[in-house]
């Protein structure tokens, strides 16, 4: 099992940033990505940022492109999601999400957090 715990939400202006954080714990040896999603009421949950925990590959969502950055610390099995330039429509609950592989080839499981908000008014 892992558990995962976000942090770092909150409101803020559009124009503004935020950082988010989430800290993995438990089973955090099978961890292989990490990366987060976000879902508004009435929506699917959609992709936001990936990375990949050895390799370091990085991925995007196209609406976060040149805004948000990904990035991870190995040893203390956390990733962070930094916002600049925020704007209204990303408003939603942010959630952190981590992929397992019990091992090497197996099928990944997925992780998720609880959520936290992020608020952009304009």
């Amino acid at each position: 099992q892992v558990q995962l715990v976000e942090s770092g939400g909150g409101s803020v202006q559009a124009g503004g940033s935020l950082r988010l954080s989430c800290a993995a714990s438990g089973r955090t040896s099978s961890i292989v990505d990490m990366g987060w999603y976000r879902q508004t009421p009435g929506k699917e949950r959609e992709f936001v940022a990936f990375m990949g925990w050895s390799g370091g590959t990085i991925a995007y969502a196209d609406s976060v492109k040149g805004r948000f950055t990904i990035s991870g610390e190995n040893a203390k099995n956390t990733v962070y999601l930094q916002m600049n330039n925020l704007k209204p429509e990303d408003t939603a609950i942010y959630y952190c999400n981590a992929g397992s592989r019990s091992y090497a080839g197996g099928p990944r499981y997925a992780y998720w957090g609880q959520g936290t908000q992020v608020t952009v008014s304009s």
